[in-house]
């Protein structure tokens, strides 16, 4: 689970506006985040299989979100994957 502090300072971060909380920019910062954390459980935890499948959804759901993204502006997501450092 990401704690509302942590969750507000990823929002602040990759916010486009003042207001903006749930722009597809700041979800993918907030999945990524989400997915890192479940990676690092899933390393000790091979067998959590209930873990594994939202771990997989999340991620299909970046996926979505990604594909989105480069479609409305190719710059706007080329910097966005280079700042959260996915994608190599």
């Amino acid at each position: 689970m990401i704690s509302s502090k942590q969750k507000n300072i990823i929002i602040k971060d990759y916010a486009r506006s003042s207001k903006d909380t749930g722009s597809a920019d700041v979800q993918v910062a907030i999945l990524t985040d989400r997915i890192n954390q479940l990676t690092e459980h899933m390393k000790i935890n091979k067998h959590d299989f209930m873990t594994r499948r939202g771990l997989l959804q999340m991620v299909g759901k970046r996926k979505r979100l990604l594909k989105y993204i480069a479609s409305r502006d190719s710059q706007n997501y080329l910097d966005l994957v280079q700042k959260l450092g996915i994608r190599h």
